[in-house]
């Protein structure tokens, strides 16, 4: 089994994660792409259903290399893949692989997916705009938006802007496992976030606020908490409001104690080892992720993500100066990546911006450079999507984006 790790922005906007039950596929060869009309661009429509479809090629875009790392899939690292490329070069959609092991029917292209972390980019975008409505303050500290929350051992505030860049030195929250098989176990059962908030606290601060970055989860589900206590109304109605709709979001939703897909999705399914050191596949797409709410159970499409991607660094759902926050690392700390929902990579002579996301059976991202000259939206069905090693499917697609 691999190691779980926390998903990070990697040179080539690489990221995903992983761990381990059971059942053994055969793969069969991927369907060869078929060439269709290129978007107008990242607002049009969801591409239609179908496996291995992409579009013409583009002058500064690497088609054939792009097609090439697709068409791989399925294979023992991913059992779907669906791209969205973009950017001044052109625009590039590509999907193939199976949506299900036992009918073996093509991938969806506009299937709907667990983005996993990426719900992050939403949660910041959210506290944003409540800043820029003058409801939030970023520097204010967390404990005057959720008193008697925080006990004695939290002397110093920990900010709004804080928790937002990851700075905060709370600690991780419990889950529901330690491991695969565990957290396997509990799949449908509910873990509400406040529960894994009042888990955090009990444990003290990690470190003193401002002084590291550690990128938790946590961090994002007292966010949420914080979203509701400022306006009286649920994270999802929230962030539904002041982010999915100005972006023409509406694919996407947040399932809360729903583990089930909604609408047209392609299965999930994680790598385990049997007893007998032999590994198969098992489904993992049913599975309440109610427990990381704010932080990633949102379930979007790549034409949806594109469009957040694209309508959020040309300013039209945050405004100046709350979106710099997006764009700045924390002072002091020059190690630091990662801003408010955000981490970039610099690849050659760019410098991306993005955030990647992983659940079981699903990894996800979405990345460009600030300007929006090269963009990349990925759901690939990784077989160990929360795994520590790169996954070479991944690897390919961004290898070729990024040419």
């Amino acid at each position: 089994m691999r190691a779980p790790t926390s998903s990070v922005l990697a040179a080539s906007l690489v990221l995903a994660l992983a761990a381990g039950p059971l059942a053994a596929p055969a793969f069969a060869a991927p369907p060869s792409p078929t060439a269709s009309a290129p978007a107008a661009d990242a607002s049009s429509a969801d591409a239609s259903s179908g496996a291995g479809h992409g579009t013409e090629p583009t002058e500064g875009l690497d088609e054939r290399a792009l097609r090439a790392a697709v068409d791989a899939v399925p294979n023992e690292y991913a059992t779907a893949a669906l791209v969205r490329v973009g950017g001044t070069d052109g625009t590039w959609h590509g999907s193939a692989g199976v949506r299900d092991l036992a009918g073996g029917r093509p991938a969806l292209a506009d299937a709907r997916f667990r983005a996993g972390s990426v719900t992050k980019v939403v949660t910041a975008a959210t506290v944003l705009r409540l800043a820029a409505e003058g409801r939030v303050d970023l520097d204010a500290p967390v404990q005057r938006y959720l008193p008697g929350l925080f006990t004695p051992e939290f002397r110093k505030p920990i900010s709004v802007r804080q928790l937002l860049n990851h700075t905060s030195g709370l600690r991780a929250g419990d889950g529901l496992g330690d491991d695969f098989a565990e957290v396997y176990a509990h799949r449908f059962d509910t873990l509400p976030p406040w529960r894994v908030a009042v888990s955090s606290i009990a444990k003290g601060p990690e470190f003193e606020p401002g002084k590291r970055q550690h990128y938790l989860n946590i961090n994002y589900t007292f966010l949420g908490l914080l979203i509701e206590k400022v306006t009286g109304r649920t994270y999802a109605a929230e962030a539904t409001r002041l982010v999915l709709r100005p972006a023409g979001m509406r694919h996407t939703y947040f399932p809360g104690t729903d583990p089930r897909l909604r609408g047209p999705h392609n299965r999930g399914y994680q790598t385990v080892e049997r007893p007998d050191g032999t590994t198969g596949l098992v489904d993992v797409t049913e599975w309440n992720q109610a427990d990381r709410w704010a932080a990633g159970d949102m379930i979007s499409t790549t034409a949806d993500l594109e469009r957040l991607l694209t309508r959020l660094f040309d300013g039209r759902i945050v405004p100046q100066p709350q979106l710099e926050e997006m764009f700045t690392t924390p002072a002091g700390l020059p190690d630091a990546t990662r801003s408010a929902g955000l981490e970039y990579r610099k690849v050659g002579d760019q410098v991306f911006w993005g955030k990647s996301g992983s659940r079981y059976g699903y990894s996800a991202l979405i990345g460009g450079t600030r300007d929006l000259s090269r963009t990349l939206v990925y759901s690939v069905n990784a077989t160990d999507a929360k795994s520590a090693e790169r996954n070479p499917v991944v690897d390919g697609i961004t290898a070729a984006a990024l040419k």
